[in-house]
């Protein structure tokens, strides 16, 4: 695993968000649909929420984690601030938090309406993208990767849906279970468009 930036605790406890309990639920029907698959031992992609909206905090799936267990809230952590200047990413929690946490931060400053959003890995929307004019980052860039960020952000705009190019995508909402309702409907969409 590379990540980008350095991991500062502010506290070694797990959040305790009641709705920690629905970013399970979207992280299993995640896997159980393919939107997460496993390689090498870990799941690719991370689900995040903001329990307040308008603020920065925002609890992630833990790096490195198989989302279609039964995920203990050690499988989450709170971010609450990062610097990209730094480097430096300040959580709470016993793990360290995915190696996207900068990208969803950045959307989060950008995007104050957004209280969700999941990434997730799936070759049929990366193929469909261009037919079901989905918008597309304009570059390839690492994961976890402050290039990744700046890409993302140059088409953010108004748009729920972003695919990275060669990479995964995004699917935002105002709550989780838009965020999530999206990016299955687009998948279902790509699939039908497959067929085509």
């Amino acid at each position: 695993m590379r990540v980008s930036f350095t991991t500062l605790f502010t506290d070694r406890q797990p959040p305790t968000d009641p709705a920690i309990a629905e970013l399970r639920y979207w992280c299993r029907r995640f896997h159980d649909l393919g939107l997460t698959p496993v390689f090498e031992g870990s799941s690719l992609g991370n689900l995040s929420f903001r329990p307040v909206q308008g603020k920065d905090f925002f609890i992630i799936t833990a790096s490195q984690l198989t989302l279609k267990n039964d995920l203990s809230e050690e499988a989450f952590v709170a971010v609450h601030r990062c610097d990209s200047k730094n480097g430096t990413v300040h959580v709470s929690g016993t793990r360290e938090p995915s190696s996207e946490s900068m990208l969803h931060y950045g959307i989060y400053r950008k995007r104050p309406e957004i209280n969700a959003i999941f990434h997730g890995h799936c070759d049929p929307i990366l193929h469909a993208a261009g037919n079901m004019y989905l918008p597309v980052t304009r570059e390839e860039a690492p994961f976890g990767s402050a290039a990744l960020v700046r890409r993302v952000l140059e088409i953010l705009d108004d748009n729920r849906f972003i695919v990275m190019r060669n990479h995964g995508f995004l699917a935002l909402g105002n709550d989780m279970e838009s965020a999530g309702e999206l990016a299955v409907h687009t998948y279902k969409q790509c699939l039908q468009n497959k067929g085509r």
